[in-house]
């Protein structure tokens, strides 16, 4: 969507950048149609429309805008692809069906990708295309995971309750695993500029931490419990649905099975 809160110039420029390869005749996966939206849908500020074959539960943006990626966990091989925006193409990177993916993320700096299973995270590198680590996860099903803004530290949530915290240069074992909550935990998200991580789960808190990496390789990373947020209530067995820092402020928001949206500071 081009929301149009920017300036004149950059609307439309962003409306003539997703517009322009429609009909371009560019290769693209089969599975994944482009679609240009209805004048109605158009009205509304839709710019292109992605059609999937199977229910997509998770898309998450690279850091430089061009690229984003989508998951689709029933799609066994066709699980997860990668899309250019500029040049409407989508890649389908993996062949072969390795579990069900829950949840995918770009690292920051790198050209690595990283990708959750129920258990495991495989961490890929796009240029070389293949396998570079395999983190072992003491969880029984993976719900979420994040990349330190550094990259070279990851957290996991899961749906036992748990928060493990892994150093990329340590092992492919959690350093840390956190157990705080009474419920499963739907997210977690570090800060892009505080030394802050935060967990969001169905009891209804966001547990948020102090999580220091230093520049020292030798020094291994500090992970202190700051503050539990609460506010909202649990509907159905479902509490806190997700959480998100603001990029610059500490502030975080969170959205919640009682249909609220609630920002802390």
């Amino acid at each position: 969507m081009n929301p149009e809160v920017a300036s004149d110039e950059i609307v439309s420029a962003t409306d003539s950048l997703v517009s322009q390869q429609f009909g371009s005749g560019q290769k693209k996966d089969v599975s994944v149609e482009w679609q240009r939206p209805l004048n109605h849908d158009a009205q509304k500020g839709i710019r292109v429309i992605l059609k999937h074959s199977h229910e997509v539960r998770f898309v998450t943006w690279h850091r430089k805008g061009d690229y984003f990626s989508s998951v689709c966990p029933e799609g066994q091989s066709k699980s997860v692809f990668i899309h250019q925006l500029s040049k409407h193409a989508s890649q389908n990177p993996f062949k072969k069906n390795a579990g069900i993916i829950q949840c995918v993320q770009f690292h920051p700096l790198k050209p690595i990708f990283f990708v959750a299973t129920q258990r495991t995270v495989r961490v890929y590198n796009l240029m070389q295309q293949e396998l570079v680590k395999k983190l072992q996860s003491s969880s029984k099903w993976i719900s979420s995971l994040d990349i330190h803004p550094k990259g070279d530290n990851v957290i996991i949530g899961s749906f036992d309750k748990r928060v493990s915290w892994f150093d990329l240069d340590l092992s492919s074992k959690p350093y840390k695993v956190l157990r705080y909550h009474y419920f499963a935990i739907r997210r977690v998200a570090f800060h892009k500029s505080y030394p802050l991580f935060a967990s969001g789960s169905d009891d209804g808190t966001i547990q948020v931490f102090h999580g220091m990496v230093y520049n020292d390789l030798l020094q291994n990373p500090l992970i202190v419990p700051l503050k539990i947020l609460k506010g909202h209530k649990q509907v159905d067995d479902f509490g806190v649905l997700d959480c998100e820092f603001h990029p610059t402020q500490p502030w975080i928001f969170s959205c919640g099975a009682d249909k609220t949206v609630r920002l802390y500071n």
